[in-house]
């Protein structure tokens, strides 16, 4: 790893991610990824976004963000209401559009203020496609649509997710991009 190259926080949402779970198989993956830890992981509510916010400030470092499900809606919340510091990118995957989400102050649609990825799928049960697609204009992020998926978890199939990685990889280089016309002032 470069000093170029970020540091990635796993964001999971609802009930933690299982060791199957892409997100923990990534978070495996060496010193380069963290995890995001929670009290309750089954009590989404301002307690998230602070415990967020804390890990950020406790390694102020170039970060990406990692969200799945309620992480999504965790990150944008926080986005809203923090400076971004050090975020430079998040990878937004499956994101809610239930009651759930009105416990973290409901869905910001704010634009985010860092290079981000929207990754949905049309059949998740948890947001209409078309939802994903808003939330994704909204943020002003890239929006891919990969089709009949589930909620992109291990209940729909999912285990290390190699096509995620390239796509993380892609927001990477984004990043990159954005960031380099800033450090040569």
């Amino acid at each position: 790893m470069s000093a170029d190259d970020p540091a990635f926080l796993i964001v999971p949402g609802l009930g933690d991610s299982g060791p199957g779970h892409w997100q923990s198989l990534w978070a495996g993956r060496g010193p380069a990824f963290r995890r995001l830890h929670q009290r309750d992981w089954n009590a989404p509510g301002p307690d998230w976004i602070a415990a967020l916010d804390a890990e950020l400030r406790r390694r102020p470092v170039p970060t990406v963000l990692v969200a799945h499900s309620l992480g999504c809606t965790t990150v944008a919340a926080w986005a809203q209401a923090h400076d971004p510091g050090d975020v430079v990118g998040a990878l937004l995957v499956a994101p809610p559009d239930t009651p759930r989400v009105e416990r973290l102050g409901g869905t910001s649609l704010a634009p985010l203020p860092f290079p981000s990825v929207v990754v949905a799928s049309s059949d998740d049960p948890c947001c209409r496609l078309e939802r994903a697609r808003q939330f994704a204009h909204h943020w002003g992020a890239r929006f891919v649509d990969l089709g009949p998926c589930g909620h992109i978890n291990v209940a729909s199939g999912f285990g290390a997710w190699p096509a995620g990685e390239r796509l993380l990889a892609g927001l990477v280089r984004r990043a990159r991009r954005v960031r380099e016309p800033a450090r040569a002032r």
